[in-house]
């Protein structure tokens, strides 16, 4: 970084992309490792937090395009960490259901992801992150 010139390293957004592509390199070398995918987690959390959906809907909060979000699933369910099964309001669509197996490999990766933010994130204090944490979190909203 310290060859960016001084205008660009004193641009928010710019730094912002910086930290976001080394994370998504951290994270997704540390998911391969433990067999897993960042998508996984974002899938098995949204079902765990807000109970069995479709496909679309869980892609949608999970902000996963529909063509990664069949491969996820298809790795899921092979896995046996969720389970689809025709939706009762409309046959054409399937349910997805988190499994105790997915609760179990839910916790893993929490605590794995836990673990990197913390190895990421290792130059700011626990309150630092919390304030930068709810920075962030002000700025998408």
């Amino acid at each position: 970084m310290g060859e960016a010139p001084t205008r660009l390293r004193s641009k928010p957004s710019w730094l912002l992309n910086k930290v976001a592509a080394r994370a998504h390199r951290v994270i997704g070398e540390t998911m391969a490792g433990f067999d897993g995918h960042a998508h996984h987690f974002a899938i098995l959390a949204a079902l765990d937090e807000f109970g069995p959906d479709s496909q679309v809907r869980i892609g949608q909060r999970c902000g996963i395009d529909q063509s990664d979000m069949n491969t996820m699933l298809n790795e899921l369910t092979a896995r046996g960490h969720v389970a689809r099964t025709p939706d009762p309001d409309d046959r054409r669509r399937n349910r997805i259901t988190l499994t105790a197996a997915g609760q179990r490999r839910l916790e893993e990766l929490d605590t794995t992801l836990t673990a990197v933010q913390h190895d990421i994130l290792s130059a700011l204090s626990a309150k630092e992150r919390d304030t930068l944490t709810r920075l962030l979190t002000r700025i998408l909203e």
